[in-house]
């Protein structure tokens, strides 16, 4: 069973108007890339040809995954730094995947979100769409007291992402895009297991540190109250997307 609502979106036609978001509980790596790509596939396959058939609904996934490791389509395998069969002794998993970036953890205590969106319905391109979920996780941060922001020439969110030494993200971001309908997303840790991290170079970094809300904050965080307040903030991001900067 998961959670199920649905978003108006307002002054569209009544067949665009609704965003539907699911909250998948713990799900395993491939079953919601499965689950994923049958409504991005829809998606697609409606933009090639919209004659006879209603426009397919547009999606926000949140869930979390068991210990997994995935590599984006333009990532550096030698960024996992053990050996496959170790996987098992960590009980983990390992996936290519077709989404950019490097290599990521996901596992339990860590919010991943699945935005599978129309980004021309939207009125905004995949690098607007990109800061649409950035800034909607910095500004859940900072709600916590937690000052987070852009890394000039990495995507995601950072803490100290200037500092030569103490930068580490708390956020990875990693999408899809084709005929402007996305996939993938991003994964927040919440009151996720570091040490899992330590086994890889995350999203490529060799010298940079990962962190999470509990490590910053010092306690568990309340993870319902979390995607309660971050599906607030894409929801109003998807409705009020920033535009594309003039040339």
């Amino acid at each position: 069973m998961f959670l199920q609502n649905r978003e108006r979106i307002p002054e569209v036609s009544d067949t665009q108007k609704e965003i539907l978001f699911q909250d998948l509980g713990l799900m395993d790596y491939r079953e919601a890339w499965d689950y994923q790509e049958e409504r991005f596939n829809r998606l697609v396959t409606y933009k090639r040809d919209t004659s006879g058939t209603d426009r397919p609904e547009q999606y926000l996934l949140f869930c979390e995954h068991p210990h997994v490791y995935t590599l984006g389509k333009s990532g550096n395998e030698t960024n996992l730094l053990i050996r496959q069969d170790f996987l098992k002794k960590i009980n983990a998993t390992y996936y290519k995947t077709n989404r950019g970036g490097d290599i990521t953890y996901h596992g339990p205590g860590q919010i991943v979100g699945y935005p599978i969106v129309d980004l021309e319905f939207l009125g905004i391109g995949l690098k607007q769409y990109v800061a649409l979920l950035e800034d909607a996780i910095i500004a859940l941060l900072r709600n916590y007291r937690i000052t987070a922001t852009r890394m000039d020439g990495s995507t995601g969110v950072w803490l100290d992402a200037e500092h030569p030494v103490k930068a580490r993200k708390i956020c990875a971001i990693g999408v899809r895009s084709s005929r402007h309908i996305t996939m993938h997303g991003f994964a927040l840790n919440v009151n996720t297991n570091l040490d899992y991290f330590t086994y890889i170079n995350p999203c490529g970094f060799e010298t940079k540190g990962v962190t999470s809300m509990e490590k910053e904050l010092g306690k568990e965080i309340n993870m319902d109250l979390i995607k309660l307040e971050l599906r607030k903030n894409l929801m109003q991001g998807f409705r009020s997307p920033v535009p594309p900067a003039e040339a």
